[in-house]
């Protein structure tokens, strides 16, 4: 299948350029292969690690290195670095470590020198406090090797673990990715996935037309667009590898290199920061909807939001940005997509959102309009309970600093669960729109007012005035704020300013859980 060109000129041409120069640049058979990888629309390991790292930073360890299979025929043929290239480098100055499969060689199969090579880096970044980022392009394990690549696989997933919350862990998925081999990106941080390339799945098409008779392509199985908008498996989905790179690149603008220190900060002057723009945004009519990424880009500093899941449970909006230059994290609802309702997908794709910037250091801004969590006996049948629960557990186990903004409906439970005040907020602000109530005034009002309005000469007439009343007394934000629950009843166009202050008040927040040896999320 044809890869899609990128919608980025200055990316395509980078595209472009390597495929050329590096097909100039060998002969024989080392130019046959690449020629095969360029004819797929995937570039070559050292390819992609070119592109990755800054011009002339990467050293590479352990390029002698070969298998020591001696059956079938493996004695026969070896090849440096046994399919896998290792080392380390920077991005934008910044120290990071990098393997990346090459596929030319054996499939790019796993063996026991090629996870040995992969988690002595692993190692190094855990001892040096670097991210890790795996280019992964596999065939799977290594069959000739029997159980000494499954172990292969095991020692990887070990350290993947215990690297877990440590330094980042970033997978780009750049071809198959299949069987065991996908547990790995599994347990990092951050997948990213190349359009009409890449696939990952745990059994291949041929198994599933076996054992379950259906007939589904590899794309359709498991393929970028498959894992970004259904499973959720992938967090990012590029058209071509420049692009996912390019991706790469971005995220560690945002994020520390390890959990002992701060994201990265910008440069950044403060001045004129009201906002005008934002008291637009939310519509007279509270059931219209409208577009949280408005309000997200209306507060934090111009051209900084990178959204994270875009495609995935998009009643929830999550994504890092910067804010007077400070990197933070955001979680909104999404009021455009089913009225930004709490269902399972959104409170996974959330609450692991939500532990990846509590475990490094990155403070998070919640921008609330939530009418609830989704009814309906799919999403109990599926464990919404177990879920929900997810988020509140996330977010009342996170010491970053945590900052809500309510900009229209906060009811029920989803009130509690979105970072409120009660699990441990720094600060709750709220619009003058906001609506902080158990449920909508109308349905509310039919339940305590039910005698009054069933008895009335005008039910309809009584039932209106009784919403009326409701909304007047409850839906609004200043009961809660009589209550020291809301810190302060603030304007649209203030909220950048007040958010710029209250980050910088909070810089130096110090908060411990109670001692113990890990906490049981609800998983």
């Amino acid at each position: 299948m044809e890869t899609r060109k990128s919608t980025d000129p200055v990316l395509q041409e980078k595209f472009d350029t390597l495929h050329r120069k590096n097909t100039e640049a060998l002969t024989g058979g080392g130019a046959k292969r690449i020629e095969q990888q360029h004819a797929k629309g995937k570039l070559t390991a050292r390819e992609r690690i070119e592109l990755l790292l800054d011009e002339g930073s990467f050293e590479e360890l352990d390029k002698f290195v070969t298998h020591r299979a001696k059956d079938f025929g493996l004695d026969k043929e070896h090849y440096l670095g046994d399919g896998v290239i290792t080392g380390y480098g920077t991005v934008n100055g910044r120290l990071v470590y990098v393997f990346s499969q090459d596929f030319t060689v054996f499939g790019g199969s796993l063996s026991e020198t090629h996870a040995a090579k992969i988690v002595k880096i692993m190692d190094m970044a855990m001892k040096n406090g670097a991210p890790v980022i795996g280019l992964n392009d596999s065939g799977g394990a290594r069959i000739q090797e029997g159980v000494v690549s499954l172990g292969g696989y095991a020692d990887i997933f070990y350290r993947n673990t215990l690297a877990s919350g440590v330094i980042p862990q970033l997978s780009a998925i750049m071809g198959p990715c299949a069987g065991g081999a996908v547990y790995s990106p599994a347990i990092t941080d951050f997948i990213f996935m190349v359009e009409n390339t890449s696939f990952m799945f745990v059994t291949g098409p041929n198994v599933v037309k076996t054992v379950t008779h259906e007939t589904v392509t590899a794309e359709e199985l498991g393929g970028a667009s498959t894992h970004s908008t259904k499973s959720g498996v992938t967090h990012f989905s590029a058209a071509n590898e420049v692009e996912c790179i390019n991706q790469l690149k971005q995220i560690l603008q945002y994020i520390p290199q390890n959990c002992e220190e701060q994201p990265p900060s910008l440069p950044y002057q403060v001045g004129n920061e009201l906002r005008p723009a934002l008291n637009q945004i939310i519509p007279a009519n509270p059931n219209q909807p409208y577009d949280m990424r408005e309000v997200i880009h209306g507060v934090v500093d111009e051209n900084s939001f990178f959204e994270v899941h875009k495609n995935f449970a998009e009643n929830m909006v999550v994504g890092f940005a910067h804010l007077a230059g400070r990197s933070i994290g955001i979680v909104g609802n999404q009021p455009a997509v089913l009225a930004g309702v709490l269902d399972i997908d959104a409170s996974v794709k959330a609450a692991r959102f939500v532990r990846f910037c509590d475990c490094f250091n990155i403070p998070l801004l919640v921008f609330e309009d939530v009418p609830g969590f989704l009814p309906g006996t799919d999403q109990e049948w599926n464990g919404i309970i177990t879920h929900g629960a997810k988020l509140l557990f996330a977010f009342s186990e996170a010491t970053v600093p945590r900052v809500t903004v309510i900009t229209r409906k906060a009811y029920g439970g989803a009130y509690d669960v979105m970072n409120s005040k009660h699990i441990g907020a720094d600060l709750n602000y709220a619009w003058p729109t906001a609506e902080i109530a158990v449920m909508g005034a109308k349905g509310a009002a039919e339940i305590i007012f039910k005698k009054e309005i069933s008895e009335a000469a005008d039910p309809a007439a009584k039932l209106n005035e009784k919403v009326d009343e409701y909304t007047k007394k409850f839906a609004n934000p200043y009961k809660a704020a009589q209550r020291g629950f809301i810190d302060e009843v603030i304007y649209p166009d203030q909220t950048r300013e007040k958010l710029i202050k209250a980050f910088k008040m909070l810089e130096n927040k110090v908060d411990k859980l109670p001692r113990k040896k890990h906490g049981n999320i609800p998983l």
